[in-house]
């Protein structure tokens, strides 16, 4: 049993290990999921983002878009572009994580007991039987230990026109490649 216990904490670790890295310079894999796309609004002209998840900080984010820009022109055959607008989204949210009655395999297979609680008054616990008394569930403090913190994902996004030559205030597309390729982090190849 206690070998069964140490080999699914350890391929839990291992999967969020895994997890636990910065969104890789790719493309998003559907609309809102990390990565970068964009979209053709005229020939000369595109819309472009770049959203990282929450270990993805906000040079990083800015700076896959300007390069995904830089590439956008090359694959059209222009040698600069313009950002005529760009703006980075800052979404931050509160995320808590706990044992107790918020998860579903000790709800139905702990020890719970009635309790006092300062602001509650008494409670009423949650066996393996279902709700005591009343039908009431209530917080317990012993069981009902959770974690909370806040969350930060950026999204830079920027409406990109394409130039043939330089304008004055336009990048230079291939200088923006060579310039920003050591910076980027691709995903790790699947070994499969």
């Amino acid at each position: 049993m206690m070998k069964l216990k140490t080999l699914t904490l350890t391929a839990a670790a291992a999967v969020l290990a895994a997890c636990a890295t910065a969104t890789p310079y790719q493309p998003a894999a559907k609309p809102g999921a990390s990565g970068f796309s964009q979209t053709k609004i005229q020939t000369d002209r595109y819309t472009v983002a770049f959203s990282g998840n929450s270990l993805t900080n906000r040079e990083t984010v800015e700076t896959y878009l300007l390069y995904r820009a830089a590439e956008v022109a090359l694959e059209n055959g222009y040698s600069h572009f313009a950002l005529d607008e760009k703006d980075t989204e800052k979404n931050t949210r509160t995320v808590s994580t706990g044992f107790g009655y918020r998860d579903p395999f000790y709800r139905r297979h702990a020890f719970h007991y009635d309790f006092y609680h300062p602001r509650r008054g008494w409670g009423y616990g949650y066996n393996a039987f279902g709700p005591s008394r009343f039908g009431r569930r209530g917080f317990d403090p012993f069981w009902d230990d959770f974690n909370t913190r806040e969350v930060t994902k950026y999204k830079a996004y920027g409406n990109v026109r394409l130039l043939r030559g330089d304008n004055g205030n336009a990048y230079n597309a291939r200088e923006v490649v060579e310039n920003l390729s050591p910076k980027l982090v691709y995903p790790a190849a699947n070994a499969g």
